[in-house]
């Protein structure tokens, strides 16, 4: 008798690499309630969604996020924020750049345009403002609302922004929650906890005020992470320009000057990036200049 082969009947396993970052199927069919639910949401169209990558991935990208310290960089410090930001598609280690790439791409940027109802969506492939968003213990951002038109593509009309957090374990008293304010700027409509595999995806118009004001307390060796991209429309006429727009809030007080100053000089510059085709890395040096900090 010959001898009989055994055959391993174990399924296939595929690896991360080809596994799925999105499950297009899962929120595809979730889709027509997430639609309502967007453009009803206060204080403007947005949604916010968890466990939205696939928990592996999302552990994956948390691995690879980079230190503040590693080269690449941009660190915004003047008086509206003080957080850091690594745009740099090539210096990102490489799943994030996988993951990048993924939300960047023509399927996905497809079921977003679904989701807000905002035909002919395009994704930023040079990440302008965007990439990696990081804030350290102490770090913020002033309640704004965000520029309006592509500084370097000049019919290219912003008009989503899409939040992934990879904060593991954040406690309530870390405070660094994203706060959705009304179109008045009189009340804080919506506070989002920055937890561990959460989106959060919103319209950019002139008047969408958001922003994490309250200084972060996290841990010293801790930070407050995040993927951040945004989708701009091609339109047939030039848009019509705002610079990211700093607004003080009812209890800010005597602070209120100072925003508004500093909220200036963020304007004249930003200009200036327009005009000379200068980036955030040139733009974040000057300002910190300005402020005296390095």
């Amino acid at each position: 008798m010959s001898e009989q082969l055994q055959v391993d009947s174990k399924p296939e396993v595929l690896e991360e690499s080809q596994a799925m970052i999105f499950d297009y199927e899962k929120w595809y069919d979730k889709l027509p309630e997430m639609k309502a639910r967007y453009q009803t949401d206060d204080p403007y169209p947005h949604i916010v969604e968890d466990n939205f990558m696939e928990e592996w991935a999302a552990e994956k990208v948390r691995g690879e996020f980079p230190s503040v310290k590693d080269d690449g960089w941009i660190h915004y410090v003047h008086f509206n924020e003080k957080k850091h930001g690594l745009n740099k598609l090539d210096l990102l280690p490489p799943f994030i750049q996988e993951t990048i790439r993924e939300f960047n791409s023509p399927r996905f940027v497809s079921y977003l345009s679904e989701l807000t109802g905002i035909d002919n969506l395009i994704a930023d492939d040079q990440l302008e403002g965007g990439g990696l968003h990081q804030s350290l213990r102490n770090g913020f951002l002033n309640v704004h609302a965000d520029f309006t038109v592509h500084p370097h593509k000049r019919n290219y009309r912003r008009r989503v922004n899409l939040l992934v957090y990879f904060n593991k374990d954040w406690k309530p008293e870390y405070k660094g929650d994203l706060e959705l304010w009304t179109r008045d700027m009189k009340v804080c409509s919506k506070s989002v906890s920055p937890i561990f595999n959460r989106c959060v995806v919103f319209n950019t118009d002139e008047d969408s005020y958001h922003g994490l004001p309250e200084p972060i307390m996290c841990p010293e060796d801790d930070s407050r992470k995040s993927i951040a991209l945004y989708y701009f429309t091609e339109e047939k006429e030039q848009p019509k320009k705002q610079t990211t727009k700093y607004r003080a809030r009812p209890k800010d007080g005597m602070r209120s000057l100072l925003i508004y100053l500093d909220n200036k000089v963020v304007t004249v510059y930003s200009l200036l990036k327009s005009k000379l085709g200068i980036n955030d890395d040139f733009v974040s040096k000057v300002l910190n200049k300005f402020s005296g900090k390095k």
